[in-house]
């Protein structure tokens, strides 16, 4: 971990593992024993919580919430106000009206896998996982499983389409084939929530 890349008013604990070429911004707080990979950039006042695993090449927007025990594969997008949530039923109080402790519940965490991206203000409700290279749109509430290379947007988040690795909608082509208009690769529907990637 290089001093030069994190922000003077950052707040990373010293047990946190940062390769050199990640940086974090101004009032970030990386919490104990997270560990990011190469070329991660955690964005201002984000929160990564205790023990959350982040892969290489992932952006952090600014205020993002990554609540522990997220994990977050290579390339992920996380975009500005994004709330990764760890409790199935929150509460502040026990049934008896005791404060809860740590002991008292048990973090559920989201897994984000690769080279998919978070719309801003997105929630996702753990425990979930986002599929390879999925999309989930801004201000959508994800409360189940999204697929490989989904697009999904509203609450409850629903797929409305099929996204490429680049990012773009795909386009139709027949009956279970898609094309991205963007890089021309090409991915075959084998069911409703299933697309393959197909070798051009």
């Amino acid at each position: 971990m290089s001093s030069s890349n994190i922000h003077a008013t950052a707040d990373v604990a010293d047990s946190a593992r940062i390769a050199a070429s990640s940086r974090v911004w101004h009032y970030a707080q990386v919490r104990e024993n997270a560990a990011l990979g190469e070329n991660c950039i955690v964005g201002r006042g984000a929160y990564i919580g205790p023990g959350v695993d982040v892969g290489d090449n992932c952006k952090i927007q600014n205020y993002a919430l990554v609540y522990e025990p997220a994990r977050l594969e290579h390339g992920v997008f996380i975009g500005p106000a994004v709330v990764l949530t760890n409790d199935h039923f929150p509460r502040a109080i026990n049934a008896d009206g005791s404060p809860k402790s740590a002991d008292d519940w048990h973090p559920v965490g989201v897994h984000i896998r690769e080279g998919a991206s978070i719309g801003a203000s997105a929630t996702c409700v753990a425990p979930v996982t986002i599929g390879r290279w999925a999309l989930v749109g801004s201000g959508s509430v994800v409360v189940k499983d999204v697929p490989d290379f989904a697009l999904v947007v509203g609450s409850p988040a629903r797929r409305v389409g099929w996204v490429g690795k680049a990012g773009e909608p795909l386009r139709r082509e027949g009956d279970k084939d898609w094309i991205c208009p963007v890089s021309g690769e090409r991915y075959r529907q084998t069911d409703e929530n299933t697309l393959i990637e197909v070798e051009n």
